[in-house]
């Protein structure tokens, strides 16, 4: 079974790839051994998105405002382990 993948879409115009890559960074970190992949996608007109096989888990625009790391750790960890600890990133 391939494990899932995780696709951040920056707006390379706007210079969002030190945001995108950083947060690759932290979700690599927290998921190394269940993720399969997580892909940086050069885009334009202010995107940040992030998908997990596909499915939008953020839309910048729609937000309004760019996602806390704890908040995509989450969304993804629901649907992906979710038994898993997240510590102190974890909802109280």
């Amino acid at each position: 079974m391939a494990k899932p993948r995780v696709e951040i879409e920056y707006c390379s115009q706007c210079r969002f790839i030190l945001r995108a890559s950083w947060l690759a960074q932290e979700l690599l970190m927290t998921f190394g051994d269940e993720l399969g992949e997580v892909a940086l996608k050069p885009g334009t007109g202010g995107i940040f998105e992030v998908r997990l096989d596909g499915e939008r888990l953020w839309n910048k625009k729609e937000a309004g405002r760019f996602p806390e790391p704890k908040e995509i750790k989450q969304l993804i960890r629901d649907r992906i382990a979710p038994a898993m600890d997240l510590g102190h990133s974890d909802r109280k």
